[in-house]
Formats: structure tokens, sequence, C-alpha cells
């Protein structure tokens, strides 16, 4: 069941189309990636879905019902451009930011330290914001982002400014909300981000949407139908025709790599059989399926 859907949603500003009928489909307790170059639509969406900004037309409803004012303090939104008050105390300024999602001063303190104290930041507390760097005020704003405990999560560019160490701490928290029940959409331009996370994706260009679906689903249905066979023997491998055709074979030191090109209706089991009857000895033997980055550049350039 979704938790967001977004039907047929349209957004102007003067004569700049920002979305263009767009619609898509969140579902409950995942991670969806919500993918785009700059200039896409992508913020305009969140925009709409926060209740930041209204559409002209189309409409989102929130786990089945139209959305409202109401609903925005179940929504945890991390905007791309962050902002926190420099001359703060960082303990004041989670607490003031917490409250302004419903939290009483009690609860809020208690989550809070909690947070503070899953991160190791607890000597942050009484530090002013403007002490800090940008990755450690980009732990604050994580922070102050989920500690109201929201069913859904906005993260836009949420490892920006994070050194790997940190940005996989952040990766780590993520994964650990959704299987707690969070629906997450994360807008990202890092690819292998949205392979390592995502359950499903949604492709904006030029305000409208070009694919979306499953990752796995996806990244199959853009394969080029190739394997990869890793076998070691004195022969090569030769293509067999209608089977497959050998694209490349990489000998290094007597272990071979070769891709090969299966013909259309093949099975990967009429390929191994073909193999082994050459008399090659198989080490492994997988599809080799596209890189997300690789399909968002196909279809942005096919867009283009």
């Amino acid at each position: 069941m979704e938790l967001i859907r977004c039907k047929d949603v349209c957004k102007s500003f003067g004569e700049k189309v920002a979305l263009d009928h767009v619609s898509v489909d969140i579902p409950k307790g995942k991670i969806f990636g919500l993918l785009g170059p700059n200039g896409a639509g992508k913020t305009t969406l969140i925009r709409i879905i926060n209740r930041i900004t209204i559409p002209n037309s189309g409409s989102v409803l929130f786990d089945g019902r139209p959305i409202t004012q109401d609903d925005v303090e179940k929504i945890g939104y991390l905007p791309e451009e962050r902002g926190l008050y420099r001359k703060m105390k960082v303990g004041d300024q989670a607490m003031y930011l917490a409250q302004l999602k419903g939290m009483s001063s009690r609860e809020a303190a208690k989550e809070l330290k909690k947070w503070f104290v899953r991160f190791g930041i607890e000597s942050w507390w009484n530090k002013k914001v403007e002490e800090l760097s940008k990755g450690m005020a980009q732990k604050i704003q994580f922070i102050t982002t989920v500690v109201h405990k929201p069913s859904l999560l906005i993260l836009d560019e949420p490892f920006s400014g994070f050194d790997p160490v940190n940005a996989q701490v952040i990766r780590e928290e993520i994964l650990r909300l959704r299987d707690e029940g969070a629906t997450i959409i994360l807008s990202t331009h890092n690819m292998e981000s949205v392979e390592e996370l995502c359950d499903n994706i949604a492709l904006i260009n030029k305000s409208h949407v070009v694919i979306s679906g499953g990752v796995d689903e996806i990244r199959r249905k853009y394969g080029n139908n190739n394997m990869e066979l890793i076998y070691t023997d004195g022969s090569t491998v030769q293509s067999e025709p209608g089977v497959f055709k050998v694209l490349s074979d990489r000998d290094d030191a007597g272990r071979h790599t070769a891709v090969l090109a299966l013909e259309e209706g093949v099975g990967s089991n009429d390929v191994l059989v073909a193999v082994l009857e050459q008399g090659l000895t198989v080490n492994s033997f997988r599809e080799l399926v596209p890189r997300m980055n690789d399909i968002f550049i196909k279809l942005v350039t096919e867009e283009e």
C-alpha cells in the first residue's frame, strides 16, 4: 500500500513548467529514490508533498486521503539547503526544532539525548552552532529531522558534506529507520546510494516522470542480456551461433573473464550447457546487470 500517491501533479512558475502531469506512488515502509538532473522538478515535487507550495492541478494523497497541514507534523524534511541558527547553542537549537514538530519539552529532551548518545556527540550540546564543521552541523540537522519519529522522511542529498565514515553511519541509520516502519523519500545524485538503499525509484527529467518502479526490475529491464563467464582451461571460449556471441575475453595468467551476449530467447542454462560442451572449467557465471548510474545517463541523454 502507498503512503503517498501523487496523481497528475502540475506546477508552473510563470511560463516555466516545473511539473507536467507527474504521477508517482510511494509505498509504505520503503525507501523511494527520487532521481533526476538539476532543474528536473524533484525539489518542486518535494515541496508540494510537504505543503510548502501548492500544485496548479492534480492531487497528493497521504495514507489514502488528501494530504492536510496536520499531516505535515508526521513528515521529517531534511532540505538540500541546510540552515541552523549559528549563534544558538546546539542543544537549544535541537530542542526548538523538535518542539516545532509538536514534541513536549520533556519528550524532546529525552529523545534528543538518545540520539546524541547514539552519535557520540554528547559534548556538543552546549557548543554554539558556529563552532561546528559542516559535517557536524549536518548530523544535528539529521537528528532534528528524525527525532519526532515521523512516518514519512524526506531526505534531500542527505550525504552532502559527510566524509565516507559518517556517510556510512547515516546510511545505516536510514536503513534502521526503514526497518522500524518509516517511509523514506531519498533525493540524491549518488547512484551508489540508490543501489544500496532504495527499494523503488522514479526518474524525473524536464518536468515529467521518465521511468518508475523497483530498482531491481528497472536494472534488469535495461540490461543488455549479457553474461559474465569466468573460466580456466587451456582453450578459449568460442561463440556459439544461435546461442551467444563472445564480446570480450580477458586472459589473466590462465584465468579468463569473458562477456557473452545472449541471442534473443536464449536462457542462461542454454549458455552454460554450450560452454561446458566446449570442455571449459567454469568458475563463475552471472548475469551482467547495468548500474543505475548507466541507466540514469542513458535515459537523460535520450531525453536531451
